[in-house]
């Protein structure tokens, strides 16, 4: 560990971080997205208008072999997660070290891990739902467990590392050696053109020197090894460019600097780390020099779908609780789950868990059979989960009223049943933030939907295009535009016979492939109104992108529910009844979407935010205090250095590496 008064946070790089420009920050972005499509997209083709269901139907399913393995793992998964105290998690603010011990004995340290390297070699199904299993001891757990192997050293490794880093570092991995992802930093959340950190080659080429400061390092405070995020310099024999290297967490120069807290996740291991001359052998580079962040969003495709399956996980405990307390409840004279307004709520958390559901497992199977490339699935199941998950939990402390306001700890002081209603609230909101916030993901989404137009006529609307440049870009574009826009005028979903496969759901697949084909007309109508300017109209690209995620969701529970019928079971009838249910409440949230596409107040809330900006409506802000100003007791100027709670983490680290 280094001495805080000899850590220097790193300068010129800072200041040329502030002035990166719009532009450039857009060219780091697009260099780092995966440009080629070598595989077939369900989601790319249903934003262009097409509905291709022969990706997605019949619905896939794991191999007889796999599922036999998944069960038998999530059977012990079980056995061992009953015996764990979520409360425990959240009052004592850590996950115990006997649960990190006997979920490294599990193997759950290495569910993804091949097993040639001590892994376990699961599926993304099975990891889905062992995720699901340990979220609902306590999310924190969850977080742990995703942390380690959808972003941190095992991911990556498998994408991009040499068979000597997998030899080297995945057995480590397989046995419980927490690693972490160390991207973010004080000052660069979503734009990585920003990133400070440094990676210096050292002389004589054998390691890099690391300099930065990296916050809300998931698993950074007792992480045994870390993948880090940084800038190698452009230099002679130099590629450079923003790269991702594995640390070792017990190297010199680094300090974790506190550990963080958070309104839920109240066990999770998230901390401040300094690296300072921090040196990393040139052969833990992943990759090569400038490949780091296509690195990072290639591991998030498969990443991402990690928080789907533990809101999945949210909405089935949600609705358990919500039947049973629905049932037991009365007020006037009935059972409040017998009351239309309380009806309405329960409706709403039982569609939506299915279609949570069916969601993660469609994108878990889609991702192990590599017939599709998922990004853009992965990215509207994060996004609509994570949304639509906030919304059953808050359903839930309305159905629950002030017991579901209250804490579970003080309901079981006065004797009631401990049902932590509250904490559910707290705990799934973080997942609308990290792993790309809602607003990005829209605009990652959005950029992906819109790929086929750039390529066509991207120059016409690039202000720095050459005439020559637009010239050819009319030409592609003119017969682009004129064997597509025709096909969007009329289709199958016109047809009161197609998909009558599908029985009952048939109207609603015609009204997806509809749709999606009015979709795909408004992403035109609205390119043509703002051309180059429609990148900066991050509201309509959000709503476009809104409805995208509400017509994969409602082919997810079709799909699905017509594999159960098919497979004869027991509750395929009730399948359909869910499917109906949440196809019909998602075509109204549709609507609605449609509608504001061009009637919307945009531009006054534009115009009103530039006025907050400029200080205008200043006077509106008289009247209140400010707890976050003066000496009071809620102020906390952070300071680094060494801390109690730095010496508590490092000895935590010992504990759980002895594993």
């Amino acid at each position: 560990m280094a001495d805080s008064a000899d850590v220097r946070t790193p300068q010129v790089t800072e200041q040329q971080a502030r002035e990166v420009t719009e532009r450039q920050a857009r060219e780091v972005a697009e260099q780092a997205r995966e440009s080629e499509w070598n595989k077939p997209s369900f989601a790319k083709e249903l934003f262009l208008g097409r509905l291709t269901l022969d990706l997605v139907h019949p619905f896939p399913r794991p191999t007889p072999d796999e599922d036999s393995r998944t069960e038998e793992f999530l059977a012990r998964l079980r056995a061992a997660c009953s015996s764990m105290d979520g409360g425990r998690i959240e009052r004592d603010a850590r996950i115990p070290d006997e649960y990190v011990r006997e979920l490294a004995e599990l193997g759950c340290f290495g569910m993804k891990i091949p097993q040639e390297y001590g892994g376990l070699g699961l599926s993304q199904v099975a990891y889905n739902r062992a995720l699901t299993v340990v979220a609902c001891v306590h999310p924190s757990i969850g977080a742990l467990l995703s942390a380690h192997q959808s972003i941190g050293v095992p991911e990556p490794l498998k994408l991009a590392g040499t068979p000597e880093q997998k030899q080297r570092f995945l057995p480590r991995c397989a046995r419980g050696a927490i690693s972490a992802f160390l991207l973010t930093e004080p000052d660069v959340g979503s734009d990585p053109a920003r990133l400070a950190s440094t990676a210096t080659p050292v002389e004589d080429g054998s390691a890099y020197e690391l300099e930065g400061v990296k916050l809300w390092t998931t698993n950074g405070v007792v992480a045994e090894l870390l993948v880090v995020m940084a800038r190698v310099p452009k230099s002679e024999g130099h590629r450079g460019g923003i790269s991702a290297f594995v640390v070792e967490a017990d190297s010199p120069g680094i300090t974790v600097e506190r550990r963080n807290s958070f309104m839920g996740l109240r066990g999770i291991e998230n901390g401040v780390t300094r690296l300072h001359k921090v040196r990393v052998p040139k052969e833990n580079l992943i990759g090569r020099e400038g490949d780091g962040l296509k690195i990072a969003l290639t591991t998030l495709n498969a990443g991402r779908l990690a928080i789907p399956a533990m809101c999945a996980g949210a909405g089935k405990w949600a609705l358990k609780i919500a039947r049973e307390w629905s049932s037991e409840r009365v007020q006037w004279g009935r059972p409040v789950g017998e009351h239309e307004a309380v009806a309405a709520k329960i409706s709403f958390i039982a569609a939506t868990t299915y279609a949570l559901e069916s969601v993660v497992e469609l994108s878990g199977q889609m991702n192990d059979e590599q017939r599709n490339d998922i990004r853009i699935e992965a990215a509207l199941a994060k996004l609509w989960a994570s949304e639509m998950g906030c919304l059953i939990a808050d359903e839930l402390v309305q159905i629950r009223g002030g017991r579901g306001y209250e804490t579970a700890e003080s309901l079981a002081a006065r004797g009631e049943r401990a049902v932590p209603a509250e904490q559910l609230v707290r705990d799934l909101r973080i997942n609308r933030i990290f792993e790309g916030s809602s607003e990005i993901m829209r605009l990652l989404v959005a950029r992906e939907a819109v790929d086929a137009h750039l390529r066509a006529a991207g120059e016409l609307a690039d202000p720095d295009s050459t005439g020559k440049e637009k010239a050819q870009a009319a030409v592609r574009a003119s017969g682009f535009y004129a064997r597509w826009l025709p096909k969007l005028v009329a289709g199958k979903g016109q047809l009161p016979r197609t998909y009558n496969e599908f029985g009952s759901l048939a109207p609603h697949l015609r009204y997806i492939e509809r749709s999606s084909r009015k979709l795909a007309r408004s992403t035109f109508y609205g390119m043509a109104r703002w051309q180059a300017a429609l990148e900066k109209r991050e509201n309509f690209l959000g709503r476009i992108v809104d409805i995208g995620a509400e017509l994969f969701a409602a082919t997810a529970v079709c799909v699905r529910a017509e594999r159960q019928r098919v497979d004869g079971h027991p509750g395929a009838d009730a399948a359909f009844e869910l499917a109906d249910g949440f196809c019909k409440q998602s075509r109204l949230r549709v609507e609605k979407l449609f509608d504001a596409l061009w009637t919307n107040t945009d531009a006054e809330d534009r115009r009103t935010a530039a006025g907050v900006l400029e200080g205008r409506y200043e006077w509106l802000e008289r009247g209140v205090l400010d707890p976050s100003e003066g000496t009071g007791p809620w102020i906390s100027r952070w300071e680094p250095g060494p801390s109690t709670e730095t010496n508590v983490a490092r000895r935590i680290i010992d504990t759980r590496h002895s594993v």
